[in-house]
């Protein structure tokens, strides 16, 4: 289609459509729920198509549960306290080796929280959400026109690891207008024996039985999944780095952020470089082990609306190899271009 201006939640309801989903089961929760009212004017024109609000979160995920039991694309999205409702059955759709899709669009917390933009989700997304020891591929935009287009990738990537894939927003994105591009992608062929579709007694077909407890060799074989990943999907943005003195690690809107304070901050001379994580899950570490070993950076810079989440896996990546310091923001403050480019003059002076 043709580029237009879209509202980021409903952007993402389109390119979910665009990419063949054509069932929706989700509970209204700000800042996120223009999704959910998009898809409930959209799915009931089209053929096969249905939009159904759940009683509530945890009733919406266990509905994708079955849906992807059937290997019909379904999608289901909510804010950080819904996904933390959504949990068990994300875990659940793990252990049956399912492919979903979900969108969090973070806000603050804990608990119901406040409506405002945060990053304070990180570790839920990236360390598997419930019980178990579960890992979700997480996959983190800066725009709009990106988080369609890694919305799309998500249905994709969910197909060919039989994995539940996360989208992490945050409300910035979610709520603004840009223009973008939504795609239509050409249908993919994949295996879908493993499905609970239309098995009648005396059929040819194995009968599927979706139950995660039902699999043998179950947790190697998810370990083994996850390693592939980890080998295969790292995606990451990697701007200025070859001669930075500083290094600012950051994801999602505060990447663009950080953008702008770097280009002001090249005006004054000072050269800083940007790794932007897209993959949360798989986490790049190898591009900080490799930035780590430039003699010309002197430190890296974590920076996230949260306390500090992301930081761990920066360090992680870095290995003490240099110093790794911290900017973050809570609640109802963001960061401004700005505020980094004062805090990286004042670390450069040693201050």
């Amino acid at each position: 289609m043709a580029k237009v201006l879209m509202k980021g939640s409903e952007a993402l309801a389109e390119a979910a459509i665009q990419a063949g989903c054509k069932l929706y089961f989700g509970y209204p929760i700000t800042p996120q729920t223009e999704l959910s009212e998009y898809m409930a004017s959209r799915l009931p024109k089209i053929e096969g198509g249905c939009f159904l609000q759940a009683e509530s979160e945890i009733a919406a995920i266990n509905m994708v549960y079955g849906a992807a039991g059937t290997a019909h694309r379904s999608l289901t999205s909510s804010s950080s306290p819904g996904i933390s409702l959504k949990q068990e059955g994300i875990s659940y759709c793990a252990a049956a080796e399912l492919p979903v899709v979900y969108i969090n669009v973070m806000r603050a917390g804990p608990g119901l929280g406040t409506i405002v933009p945060s990053q304070t989700d990180y570790f839920q997304s990236t360390r598997g959400g419930g019980n178990g020891g579960y890992r979700t591929l997480a996959l983190s935009p800066s725009s709009v026109q990106e988080a369609c287009d890694l919305l799309q990738l998500a249905f994709d990537l969910s197909e060919k690891y039989r994995q539940p894939i996360l989208l992490l927003c945050d409300a910035i994105i979610s709520q603004m207008m840009e223009p973008v591009e939504i795609k239509t992608p050409a249908p993919k062929e994949y295996d879908i024996s493993w499905a609970a579709r239309g098995w009648t007694k005396g059929s040819s077909r194995p009968k599927a039985i979706i139950n995660p407890r039902s699999k043998p060799g179950l947790e190697l074989r998810l370990t083994e999944k996850y390693a592939r990943m980890s080998r295969e999907e790292v995606r990451v943005e990697e701007t200025g780095l070859n001669d930075a003195e500083f290094v600012i690690a950051a994801y999602g809107t505060v990447a663009r952020i950080a953008k702008n304070a770097i280009k002001t901050l090249a005006g004054q001379g000072i050269k800083v470089g940007l790794i932007r994580p897209i993959t949360l899950f798989p986490f790049p570490y190898e591009t900080f082990r490799v930035c780590a070993e430039r003699e010309s950076v002197r430190s890296f810079i974590s920076v996230e609306i949260s306390e500090g989440q992301m930081i761990e896996d920066v360090r992680l990546g870095v290995n003490g190899k240099k110093p790794v310091e911290f900017q973050g923001w809570l609640d109802l403050t963001l960061p401004t271009p700005a505020q980094l480019v004062e805090y990286v003059v004042k670390l450069k002076e040693g201050k």
